[in-house]
């Protein structure tokens, strides 16, 4: 901030700061406004998470986020049960993960408040997984289970990630990843219809879309080092439809074109650029633009170019696994390329799955959908109402 010679904030920077905190108040006084009325305005508090600064405290989001995934208030009333880790079939892998987790608490805890915690984790993930026996534990859900415990403590949390798990998470617990591979071939058609040249580039260097993996199973938390970006994007994945991740990843790759037209096209060059997300994103303008992308371009639309990339991605999958103990991905990948490639090339000749956008059509887009502007507007309310169509309904939706 500009300083006066006095040493106090100038006249500019302090109207600056006094509209900040007018907006902040007037969000707040919303918030409490939609919670008092009966039936609560859920469509409001979406709206709220989903606009700037989301829900802007956790005291706020321990009582936002159960209205947001539908959780009736007398389960959130109900104390959590015993957890009987004997003989339990998840236990070791469950406890692996969280003597991992070190770097997801806030840094400076007393070890003894941590380690507190991580037997909570464990007990939250072990109940969720014992009263859903149709879900499976993966690497990467205790990620976004701390996220939780963290904010709401045990109790909350416990209600919450049960719901998250039979509804947003529900692809990604089934005993394969096909979902999951499902889910990410999302991925480069989002990015084909905004910057065809990025998509080309990257399919040139046949780099696919696992570097995505973890941010997609995670909601980002693994690959986050700040607490304060990670409980945003919750804010704003909580409140949307259960694809957006994979659209705000999108909107990642897209705003760094020019550090991947510059990498070297090389598939174990681009992954390793891609696999590491910057943490100084501009993490406001890339929740509006994924939000906008999200209505000009909605899953439906792309179901047939996501089809089109399905079989790629299930061998690229499979090949992936077994690369790391066997070989490089990078010559596993172009391997299975190239095979693909021939047997296109022997096989009749099919009619082509989409027609390209006039270059006109393609610049209008790109504009539209990339503007600079974190006032999401029309695409809020388009995002909040996908939302509402998909959400479970309860009596206690309005």
């Amino acid at each position: 901030m500009k300083k006066s010679k006095s040493g106090t904030s100038s006249p500019v920077n302090g109207k600056q700061c006094n509209s900040g905190d007018n907006r902040r108040k007037r969000k707040m006084g919303e918030i409490a406004q939609a919670l008092s009325v009966s039936p609560v305005d859920v469509a409001t508090l979406r709206r709220m998470a989903i606009s700037e600064g989301g829900l802007l405290t956790d005291e706020i989001r321990c009582q936002v986020w159960p209205w947001l995934l539908n959780v009736p208030p007398q389960v959130l009333d109900q104390e959590p049960d015993k957890v009987e880790r004997e003989n339990n079939k998840d236990y070791n892998q469950v406890l692996l993960d969280v003597q991992r987790s070190l770097r997801r608490f806030p840094p400076g805890m007393p070890d003894e408040q941590r380690e507190g915690l991580q037997e909570e984790l464990i007990d939250i993930i072990l109940r969720v997984l014992k009263r859903n026996p149709q879900l499976h534990y993966y690497q990467g859900y205790h990620d976004i289970v701390v996220t939780f415990l963290l904010v709401l403590g045990e109790r909350l949390a416990t209600a919450l990630v049960e719901k998250l798990s039979t509804h947003h998470l529900r692809d990604f617990m089934d005993p394969t990843m096909d979902n999951t591979k499902h889910i990410l071939n999302y991925l480069m058609p989002i990015i084909e219809r905004v910057n065809p040249e990025v998509h080309d580039f990257m399919q040139q260097a046949e780099v696919g879309t696992v570097f995505a993996l973890s941010w997609l199973i995670t909601w980002f938390g693994h690959v986050l080092s700040d607490f304060r970006h990670v409980v945003r994007l919750y804010d704003f994945f909580l409140a949307c439809h259960p694809l957006m991740p994979i659209y705000f990843a999108a909107v990642i790759v897209l705003y760094r074109e020019e550090e991947v037209l510059e990498c070297e096209c090389d598939m174990a060059m681009v992954h390793h650029l891609l696999s590491q997300i910057p943490q100084d994103l501009p993490y406001e303008l890339l929740i509006s633009r994924a939000g906008d992308l999200f209505v000009q371009f909605p899953p439906s639309e792309l179901a047939r170019e996501v089809a089109v990339h399905e079989s790629m991605a299930s061998s690229t999958f499979k090949d992936f696994e077994l690369a790391s103990t066997q070989q490089r991905p990078d010559s596993v990948l172009r391997r299975r390329r190239r095979q693909k490639q021939a047997a296109l090339d022997s096989s009749a000749v099919k009619p082509a799955v989409a027609v390209a956008q006039p270059s006109t059509a393609r610049r209008f887009v790109r504009l539209a959908v990339m503007g600079l502007t974190v006032a999401l507007g029309a695409a809020a309310l388009a995002v909040v109402n996908s939302a509402l169509e998909w959400a479970p309904k309860l009596d206690l939706f309005p």
